[in-house]
């Protein structure tokens, strides 16, 4: 079919690059046209060492490119999932697959992405059911064809395995669940977890921390999955645990690399300056803390994490806090 893959980051290049071998025609667009410069000269990402970019994917930077495609992948940065498809919406032909690869809850609403895709939508006087894909699914290695698994939520079944028939290849295995807010909370909430774990690296705390850290993260958002009507085998999936697994054990993570660099005494915004790339999980945490006092859900890594980031608490100090705790069963 023919795609277009909104947002020229590692996620939507890689993807662009999968969708391109799996036989599609495929455009990319950018609102920064910096990043189409870039891949039409090198047929290279910076951020994608030994990736080769195909010369048949169409590089564009005006959003009329979503016309007559039989497929839109939206894979911007979560804060510009909203005016992007705002600004997208007066393209999109009727019937076309909607895909959100974006990862996070909005602040404002507590909406998920594919859910501010479809608010967005309805007020252009457009249906549409939006399908979210998530995983533990690094760009790097997705751009190297490396093996990867990932989940493709949504409660039409028709619509889900649409999906998976586009994207599932040779080297890329996509799974379909019905629960698309359970696949997208994970892939939101995990990233915070990530800097908890980064910032114990960064305090030289060990691998005991490290998995304490993931378990117990697992257990918080499963709580918090539980209490918004979500399947409880969905964060024992690869949206789940699975996502949260590779977040927080690989320094492709940028998460991972921001909370170490806290842990060593950074304030977030010198940590996200540092990386250099969008660091997802500083942008869902606040929303992250609404989710959990509105639900009642106790998310003490998360709140922790928060207490860290507004300056309250030092890093340190959080994690006497954490080991403070009343004892409790598992």
């Amino acid at each position: 079919m023919t795609v277009t893959v909104l947002g020229a980051g590692t996620w939507g290049t890689a993807l662009a690059r999968l969708l391109c071998r799996n036989g599609h025609a495929v455009t990319l667009w950018s609102a920064l046209p910096r990043e189409l410069d870039a891949l039409r000269a090198d047929h290279a990402h910076p951020n994608l060492p030994g990736m080769v970019f195909p010369q048949s994917v169409a590089l564009e930077p005006d959003l009329a490119a979503c016309a007559g495609a039989g497929m839109v992948v939206f894979a911007v940065p979560s804060v510009f999932v909203r005016s992007t498809a705002r600004a997208a919406a007066p393209h999109l032909g009727a019937g076309a697959l909607l895909v959100d690869v974006a990862k996070g809850v909005e602040d404002g609403t507590l909406l998920t992405m594919a859910e501010v895709i479809e608010q967005e939508l309805a007020a252009a006087g457009r249906g549409g059911t939006v399908a979210a894909l998530s995983g533990p699914t690094h760009a790097e290695e997705v751009a190297r064809d490396l093996p990867t698994a990932i989940v493709a939520g949504c409660a039409d079944g028709a619509v889900a395995a649409a999906v998976q028939v586009a994207f599932n290849g040779p080297n890329f295995r996509v799974y379909t669940n019905p629960d698309r807010r359970g696949v997208e909370l994970g892939g939101a909430v995990k990233n915070v977890l990530a800097l908890a774990v980064g910032m114990a690296r960064g305090l030289g705390y060990g691998d005991n921390a490290q998995a304490a850290l993931i378990t117990r993260g697992s257990a918080e958002l499963t709580r918090l999955g539980l209490a918004m009507g979500c399947r409880p085998a969905t964060f024992a999936g690869l949206s789940g645990i699975g996502d949260l697994i590779v977040t927080c054990t690989s320094l492709h993570s940028r998460n991972l690399r921001a909370g170490m660099l806290m842990g060593q005494g950074m304030s977030a915004e010198q940590a996200r300056r540092e990386v250099g790339q969008v660091v997802e999980g500083i942008n869902a945490l606040p929303a992250a803390l609404r989710l959990a006092e509105t639900c009642g859900v106790e998310m003490p890594i998360v709140q922790a994490v928060g207490e860290i980031l507004a300056g309250r608490l030092t890093a340190t100090d959080a994690v006497a806090a954490l080991m403070g705790r009343e004892p409790k069963p598992e």
